[in-house]
């Protein structure tokens, strides 16, 4: 364990800057450890390795490597790339793992424009949302593991959006960690992965002039994973966040291959996001609302990880942090250390949080807390009150260390989210390893 501390430790140095003045003392060393072994486990936990099954209903992993899926005791028969994604920088999976991941992610794009039965459109270049272990076959909507029913209006007319630049951060993050360049030249099913990652950053719909993601009613496409069950219209935030560090890590890369032409045109894309996100999507409070149409609520997640990818700075970053840090000390934002997508002073009504959120308010998407975003919460609270920030870090591993799923079969955490009256999947991986990520880069720099 020691050796495994040593290197994920180091790893962090390599994935992005942190204001040395803020927040290194957020989280104890005895903390850290606690946390990198509970992630180290989850991820053994969800690891199915060639030839096993994960449940008695789908057959055995036959894609040729060992998948990590987004959490274990069988609750997932897929593997899910964004959890994927999100897990990555923690830096507990090995180089081998990691190259058949990507490629088998690359190997499962679209490459052929598609309209499936139920009337939805695949667009050429999409990233499966999923990919089923026993026959490889990509799911690119949520809601089903079928390929032929894949595609309902509920989840969307088009599949979601940020898919797309996971693939592209999955890839970089081999690329950056490994030091092997060259894999972005190598051909995969007739097509080079650079190639590949163009392609699905051009997916999802944008604005020509500003390079915003937007949808619309008619060819809705869901913004993040982690929230579609819900209905969210207009220019899209998270979106709009996840796809500036897309351009930046395109423009790396291609450094990396030498093309400064095409290096300094994903940079120019990031500028440009860079500038109109704030503008575009702050409201009066300092947070980034989820989309300008359906759903116009502050939306804690985009703006943390906006206020983490470096995105708002200067009055816009402060504002944004102390918004957050007040939701925490009002109680508006978090429970047991866990957060909440909207402040609950930012529900739409007394039955749902989000405008499009339907019904079973308190309940999963719509109004339960998650574990996932806790690390830039706490990141962006720690740039204006890093007293809050401890507090809400040590609660949510008090929570961890409370439930530990390894104390038995009837505990379970980490969960993917919860209530006061309920819980909702056991062993969830992005709920300790995304916030692991962030703890280690804020405790070594």
């Amino acid at each position: 364990m020691k050796k495994i501390l040593f290197i994920i430790l180091a790893l962090s140095f390599c994935t992005g800057k942190i204001n040395a003045q803020k927040g290194k003392h957020i989280i104890s060393s005895e903390d850290i450890s606690f946390l990198s072994k509970i992630t180290s486990t989850v991820i053994d936990s969800s690891s199915v390795l060639p030839g096993k099954r994960v449940n008695d209903s789908f057959g055995p992993n036959n894609t040729g490597g060992t998948l990590i899926l987004p959490g274990g005791r069988s609750c997932y028969p897929a593997f899910w790339i964004r959890d994927y994604a999100l897990s990555l920088d923690c830096g507990l999976i090995s180089e081998d793992k990691q190259l058949h991941m990507l490629t088998l992610t690359a190997r499962t794009q679209c490459m052929q424009t598609w309209i499936t039965k139920n009337g939805s459109l695949i667009p050429f270049g999409t990233i499966a949302d999923h990919v089923r272990i026993d026959d490889a076959l990509p799911i690119y909507f949520p809601g089903t593991y079928n390929f032929e029913e894949q595609g309902r209006e509920t989840w969307g007319k088009m599949p979601p959006y940020t898919d797309q630049y996971c693939f592209i951060h999955m890839a970089y993050i081999y690329v950056k960690k490994s030091g092997k360049k060259n894999i972005l030249n190598k051909t995969i099913n007739g097509y080079k992965l650079i190639d590949r990652l163009e392609w699905a950053f051009k997916v999802p719909p944008s604005h020509k002039k500003t390079h915003i993601v937007y949808t619309t009613k008619d060819f809705r496409g869901v913004d993040f994973g982690f929230r579609d069950a819900i209905t969210i219209l207009g220019d899209l935030s998270i979106a709009s966040v996840f796809k500036y560090r897309a351009a930046k890590e395109l423009s790396e890369m291609f450094r990396e291959l030498r093309n400064s032409k095409k290096a300094f045109f994903y940079s120019n894309i990031a500028s440009v996001l860079k500038r109109e996100i704030p503008h575009i999507f702050c409201n009066n409070e300092g947070l980034l609302i989820a989309g300008t149409e359906i759903s116009r609520q502050g939306d804690v997640w985009s703006t943390a990880l906006a206020v983490y990818f470096g995105i708002l700075e200067n009055k816009d970053k402060e504002k944004a942090c102390l918004a957050l840090a007040e939701g925490y000390k009002n109680r508006l934002l978090s429970y047991k250390g866990n957060i909440r997508h909207v402040m609950m002073c930012d529900d739409y009504n007394e039955c749902t949080m989000w405008e499009g959120g339907g019904k079973d308010k308190g309940h999963y998407q719509n109004g339960a807390f998650w574990g996932t975003p806790v690390g830039w919460v706490c990141y962006a609270i720690a740039q204006v009150d890093e007293k809050a920030a401890r507090e809400l870090a040590m609660e949510y591993i008090n929570d961890l260390r409370e439930n530990d799923f390894r104390k038995g079969n009837k505990y379970g955490a980490p969960y993917e989210c919860f209530n006061k009256d309920f819980t909702q999947n056991p062993l969830y991986l992005t709920t300790v390893s995304a916030p692991l990520d962030v703890f280690l880069k804020m405790a070594n720099h």
